[in-house]
């Protein structure tokens, strides 16, 4: 586990039994990790829309007295570099951020399990339906641009709406077993139906999202976490997307014509010229 501020968080949550309005709150602090140790028992509260009582309840149920005794603890915890962050601007802060959630992030892959398991789902599913609305469309059209060179059928779902269920029959239909998600916050209330959609049609969800508490864990067989930076008016995703390369990596190692595949690719954009020297 990293020392990243998200990373200890996760670690303190782990091994205990939460209900969801405390798997909310936990949701919260790691996405605000950065915050929290400043944070009191009202202001997070209301950044998780949660009642203070709760907050106080959640801090007992991890075994402290109550939220002062966790904020103490968590302002203890914090690395030296945390402190000397505090002089920098918005702009070095929200960069430094992203490099600790980069460090979570290879932390959580000394543990190439989950991905390899990952890599072999996505691989063994024909067609591979890769969803991701809103925030998180970017990640699942990377995704899939890439995935289409090694992968025989490649289905994005990028927008909501009716028809998403219909596209999901339709990859079910054809016999797909497996569903790629890209879950990243704010999370859209149809992503979280169509995984539940998805799962009971058959498939198994891999999903990528912010945290191991994102409201779309209930709803995913495998979910691989990449926080995302706060710091700025929008949210920064650079763990997201490299993990979604790292998932890349992983089902291209599954698939035996994957390089074949590749090469076609290149003798054929170099008669086109489809690319610049």
């Amino acid at each position: 586990m990293s020392d990243s501020p998200a990373g200890r968080l996760q670690a303190l949550f782990e091994g205990h039994r939460l209900t969801p309005t405390q798997r909310r709150i936990a949701h919260c602090m790691v996405r605000r990790a950065g915050d929290v140790p400043f944070l009191s028992s009202v202001e997070l509260a209301e950044l998780a829309g949660v009642s203070q009582p709760s907050v106080t309840r959640f801090a007992v149920a991890l075994g402290f007295d109550g939220y002062p005794a966790l904020r103490k603890h968590l302002r203890e915890s914090m690395p030296a570099a945390a402190e000397e962050a505090s002089g920098l601007n918005e702009y070095q802060q929200a960069v430094l951020a992203e490099i600790e959630n980069l460090r979570h992030l290879a932390g959580l892959l000394a543990d190439p399990a989950p991905v390899e398991r990952a890599g072999r789902l996505l691989a063994g599913s024909r067609p591979l339906p890769v969803l991701g609305l809103r925030a998180a469309s970017s990640q699942a059209r990377g995704f899939a641009y890439f995935a289409a060179k090694v992968h025989p059928d490649v289905r994005l779902l990028d927008e909501g709406g009716s028809m998403l269920t219909d596209r999901i029959d339709a990859a079910v239909r054809a016999g797909a077993t497996a569903l790629l998600c890209f879950a990243l916050p704010r999370h859209p209330r149809e992503v979280v139906e169509a995984l539940e959609y998805a799962r009971k049609a058959g498939l198994t969800v891999v999903t990528v999202a912010e945290s191991a508490f994102a409201p779309v864990a209930a709803h995913s067989d495998l979910l691989i976490p990449a926080a995302v930076g706060t710091g700025l008016a929008f949210d920064t995703a650079c763990a997201p997307m490299l993990l979604g390369r790292v998932l890349l990596e992983a089902m291209a190692d599954e698939l035996p014509d994957a390089q074949a595949r590749l090469e076609e690719f290149d003798t054929k954009a170099a008669t086109r010229g489809l690319f610049v020297e």
